[in-house]
């Protein structure tokens, strides 16, 4: 299916990309930034790390980091924590060639909550009653 979409130069992927860019960049990121005077998006990254369902599948549920990647913009992610053994993240992301400012936040939070910690490859995890909600 993806390969009779065409290739990358046919308008109407150019005319999609330009649009995407558009409303997650300008009318988007650029524009809540701009009325709120921030200097950066904070958001978590993820829900938590999934375990491996050899049945099911994954069971991922969304990030936070679509908006920033449909812009063409910086999104930075530290450990922020862990939910029954597995981590999750938090998202600094901001305008086009804020790096620099976002390094300086990530790093200031990963200096001041001091939470991660090297990775762990777990045989289980116990997800005590939540495995149900």
């Amino acid at each position: 299916m993806a390969e009779d979409k065409g290739t990358l130069e046919d308008h109407s992927y150019q005319e999609a990309l330009k649009l995407s860019r558009l409303l997650a960049g300008g009318e988007g990121i650029d524009a809540v930034m701009a009325e709120h005077k921030l200097d950066a998006i904070v958001a978590p990254s993820g829900g938590p790390a999934w375990t491996t369902d050899l049945v099911n599948g994954d069971h991922h549920s969304g990030s936070s980091s679509r908006p920033a990647a449909a812009a063409g913009y910086p999104n930075i992610t530290v450990p922020a924590g862990f939910i029954h053994s597995l981590p999750v993240g938090i998202s600094f992301f901001g305008a086009a060639f804020q790096e620099p400012v976002l390094i300086k936040l990530a790093y200031s939070f990963e200096q001041a909550s001091q939470i991660r910690r090297p990775p762990e490859f777990l045989p289980t995890v116990d997800l005590g009653d939540s495995r149900n909600s």
